[in-house]
């Protein structure tokens, strides 16, 4: 590490001084110099911010701070210590789809009350396993997690289970009874919380290489926009195999809509998990919304006078299958989910703490 010296900057013609103050915590758990520029990047600090205190950069100025402020090496190691997490989540994240597995089969061997009791039991267990597994590991939710979003996530997940099935039957005039359900989707999905889980595992990891070996703020933010579409690639693939198995165990379903929503939830948890659920929030608010605004013009279609409610909804399954509906919505949000993720996972501000 470069000495600077420390004749040039004393007294009032410090400038570095008030900052190195303001942010001493930082600098001084800090264990490498773009942690703190990482910091300093989460608190507003720019390039421009970074000139008036007579640097080039924000890394620069950050490289002045990391020397001039003392450390211990027992303040440093549990920071580094962060990046590798117990393999114990590995295990877990193969419960959801256990859980499932065995939900749908007792679905499928029970008629009835008891078929209905057996439904309820599995959808209760399912996310019991579901919240163990997401609380551990590199998907676990930051402190900014908002309940609106696990609400949200739960209506799109059994909308993908029976959503399609009810908008068939309600087009039809019905339902008439119980409506057709989705073991594919709903099982497919389970298991894939396993490759979800993996491959932020492994963004997490391979960010964080990132964020020590490179030179500046720039450099990271152009690294990891690749590394970012390279694993949601990697989970595309993943979560696709996934599917593609579950439907040859119990028929076809609409695939494309269950891979937008395995993709949107996925990417709103990894912000969420890197801090920013607001946006996933509104997104995920956005989908279901839109999922239930469409069902309810169907049933609107019905009243007297309001038949070109449903006229469009019924266009467009009658064109594209129910599946349709599920997968424009979820894969129109995914997108802009992933725009999000592209702009403020580049930020090492974003990684400095995992």
């Amino acid at each position: 590490m470069t000495d600077f010296p420390t004749t040039t900057r004393r007294g009032p013609a410090d400038p570095v001084k008030a900052l190195m103050h303001r942010h001493r915590e930082l600098c001084e758990r800090a264990v490498d110099p773009l942690e703190i520029a990482a910091g300093l990047e989460a608190h507003g600090v720019t390039d421009r911010t970074a000139a008036r205190f007579r640097h080039r950069d924000v890394f620069s100025l950050a490289e002045e701070l990391y020397a001039r402020v003392p450390r211990s090496a027992e303040t440093a190691l549990p920071a580094r210590e962060l990046t590798h997490p117990a393999a114990g989540w590995a295990l877990w994240s193969l419960l959801p789809g256990v859980v499932c597995l065995l939900a749908v089969t007792g679905v499928q061997l029970t008629t009835g009350g008891i078929r209905l009791a057996a439904g309820a039991l599995g959808a209760a267990a399912f996310a019991v396993a579901l919240t163990l597994t997401l609380r551990r590991g590199p998907l676990r939710a930051g402190p900014g997690a908002r309940p609106v979003a696990r609400l949200c996530a739960g209506w799109l997940m059994a909308y993908s289970v029976g959503g399609d099935g009810l908008l068939s039957d309600a087009l039809r005039g019905g339902p008439d009874g119980l409506w057709a359900l989705d073991p594919a989707a709903a099982t497919g999905l389970a298991f894939s919380v396993a490759p979800a889980m993996w491959c932020a595992h492994l963004f997490s990891v391979q960010a964080r290489k990132k964020l020590a070996s490179s030179r500046g703020l720039a450099d990271f933010s152009g690294r990891s926009r690749p590394l970012l579409l390279a694993t949601v690639a990697l989970f595309v693939g993943g979560l696709s195999a996934c599917l593609a198995v579950a439907q040859l165990v119990y028929g076809s379903g609409a695939f494309a809509a269950s891979v937008a929503l395995g993709v949107l939830l996925w990417l709103a948890r990894l912000l969420a998990a890197h801090g920013f659920s607001a946006a996933a929030t509104k997104v995920l608010a956005a989908a279901a919304a839109a999922e239930l605004l469409a069902l309810a013009t169907v049933f609107a279609g019905r009243l007297p006078g309001l038949t070109l409610l449903g006229r469009p909804v019924d266009a467009a399954v009658q064109i594209w299958g129910a599946g349709a509906v599920p997968a424009a919505v979820c894969g129109a949000a995914a997108l802009a989910l992933l725009a999000r993720a592209a702009a403020v996972l580049a930020r090492a501000s974003a990684h400095c703490d995992q």
